[in-house]
């Protein structure tokens, strides 16, 4: 499996939410904010079709907004 990669901004309690959860599950994973960096958020938009953080990757699969049960299961935890 490759890293999941998620898609933060500042000021976002479901992105903290969800970063813990990926912590306390030692999983491995990349963050990029879209505040902070341009090209994350046109990645975000116009490569996956979101327009909602926290957005995230995991094996091309897109997962949007604060879904940890299709996280789980994406992720093979459940």
């Amino acid at each position: 499996m490759s890293k999941p990669t998620i898609y933060t901004q500042n000021d976002c309690p479901p992105c903290k939410i969800v970063k813990m959860f990926l912590n306390e599950n030692q999983v491995d994973f990349l963050e990029k904010n879209i505040t902070l960096d341009k090209s994350a958020r046109d990645e975000l938009t116009k490569t996956y079709g979101s327009y909602s953080t926290p957005t995230v990757i995991v094996n091309n699969e897109v997962i949007t907004g604060f879904d940890l049960e299709r996280l789980k299961k994406a992720l093979n935890l459940v």
